[in-house]
């Protein structure tokens, strides 16, 4: 299975979305994280799935994060920030369970599939 961590309002979202929909066949979950928040456990894990830190997984370009002073703030501190703020987790992320990727371009999650 794959899931999708998605925003139907982000056009690399959308093209994520029909691009591993096209050339996949295992069956996908989407999860629209705006509407059902990760908590910080799951963001924990798709931070270990993705192996990247946590500033890697966010949209440092969002007023949020400007207004939320996190440039340079430590992981705990910016995972926190994701779970409170959703909209500052990087969009889309694929993941097939063992391992994740930021679909930016969208072509990166046909490695999943």
């Amino acid at each position: 299975m794959l899931t999708i961590y998605h925003n139907p309002r982000c056009s690399k979202s959308r093209e994520t979305l029909e691009l591993i929909k096209e050339n996949s066949k295992k069956e996908i979950k989407v999860i629209e994280y705006l509407k059902e928040p990760l908590s910080v456990t799951e963001i924990e894990k798709v931070l270990s799935l993705l192996s990247c830190s946590p500033i890697e997984m966010m949209r440092v370009k969002e007023a949020e994060f400007k207004e939320q002073n996190l440039k340079g703030a430590d992981d705990k501190t910016l995972i926190a920030a994701m779970a409170a703020t959703p909209k500052l987790i990087e969009r889309p992320i694929v993941s097939d369970g063992n391992k994740a990727v930021i679909g930016r371009p969208p072509e990166n999650a046909l490695a999943l599939c």
